[in-house]
């Protein structure tokens, strides 16, 4: 049995028991709608913004594979994770609702993949740049 076959049925089971959970919910179809309306956002939205930046990237001669198309999918993931607290009203009856700064932390969280993503390129061209020296020597 191979990290193929693990994976895969590691996956059947926490499907099994997520969707035992949502039906021990009073109200599954609600929790179910909101996950059938992510997949919708995630296949609708998130995949062909990726997708686009990663053509205009191609057609502007950039390469955009691994670290950076990862860090698009986290970005428009973490963005569709956002939109309800983004686009609410501005005011609510209920201040503690939603009692935080969320466009800031969005930009926040934004910034720190943005972050991470240009500090594993820095250090993947040092270790290039190391291995190409080394091997000079």
């Amino acid at each position: 049995m191979g990290p193929r076959h693990v994976t895969g049925t590691l996956g059947v089971l926490c499907a099994a028991w997520g969707g035992w959970l949502l039906l021990q919910q009073p109200e599954p179809w609600r929790i179910a709608g909101w996950l059938g309306a992510a997949v919708l956002v995630h296949d609708g939205f998130v995949v062909p913004f990726v997708l686009g930046v990663a053509a205009l990237g191609a057609a502007a001669g950039l390469r955009l594979r691994g670290v950076p198309r990862a860090a698009l999918i986290v970005a428009g993931s973490l963005t569709a994770v956002a939109l309800p607290p983004l686009l609410r009203p501005g005011g609510v009856a209920n201040p503690t609702v939603l009692p935080l700064d969320y466009p800031r932390n969005w930009l926040l969280a934004m910034a720190a993949v943005a972050l991470l993503a240009l500090a594993h390129a820095a250090l993947r061209s040092l270790v290039r740049r190391a291995s190409r020296t080394s091997r000079r020597e």
